[in-house]
């Protein structure tokens, strides 16, 4: 009994064992496998981090690119409006402006004629559109002459260029004395700025009764139209 009961005792001993040994095995297996799974996470994130970061580089790069390209592309058009705005041409200006003043009269027409001569002196071409402003200056006081409602084309001065307008104005051939002119004053259009000429013409007007002027101004380039 005794011989049986050590054997007993042995076969549980290398029972117990092979159990311990079987159970040792399977927590390594099962440690070995989270650590691979660990590792493989982490390499699989440490490649994942280089390949953002080398997309985030491209994109920086390609930031870089389109900003250069934006910046060149907004010259171009600066440049294009730079070169629009040179290419137009201003209105003239009163002190771009020669104005002379001569009698224009031809025998026989009822009224007498003064073209007014606007040369151009600025140094640059420019445009002038529409009437003058014309106003006699009388010894009754001062006389705004009315527009004759020809058409006013625009017309572009080059350097050194004339262009006409012409004032007409009735003859006093009353035997009267009439309204005696001493002088002319010249608006261009669209200015505000006068020049004061000596008159050329007839030295009077005759006596009108007020119901409004008999002095007309043509538009721009109608010299020796303004009847």
């Amino acid at each position: 009994m005794r011989v049986r009961k050590i054997t007993l005792a042995a076969v549980a001993v290398v029972a117990g064992l092979s159990l311990t040994a079987c159970q040792n095995d399977d927590d390594g297996t099962g440690q070995s496998a989270p650590s691979a799974t660990s590792t493989s996470s982490s390499s699989s994130s440490s490649n994942g981090g280089s390949e953002a970061a080398g997309s985030g580089s491209a994109g920086s790069d390609q930031g870089s690119g389109t900003d250069s390209g934006k910046s060149t592309a907004g010259q171009g058009p600066a440049a294009g409006t730079g070169s629009s705005e040179a290419g137009k041409t201003g209105k003239c200006r009163t002190d771009e402006l020669e104005i002379t003043a001569m009698d224009s009269t031809i025998g026989g027409d009822p009224d007498g004629t003064v073209a007014v001569d606007l040369k151009n002196g600025g140094g640059r071409d420019c445009t002038l559109s529409g009437h003058a402003g014309v106003d006699l200056k009388t010894n009754a006081g001062s006389l705004s002459a009315t527009r004759t409602g020809e058409p006013a084309d625009p017309v572009t001065l080059k350097d050194g260029e004339t262009v006409s307008f012409g004032i007409s104005y009735p003859i006093n051939d009353s035997g009267g004395s009439g309204v005696r002119i001493t002088g002319l004053v010249v608006t261009p259009p669209d200015e505000t700025k006068s020049v004061t000429l000596a008159w050329p013409g007839g030295a009077s007007l005759p006596v009108t009764d007020g119901s409004g002027s008999a002095v007309k101004v043509g538009p721009i380039g109608s010299a020796g139209q303004g009847g």
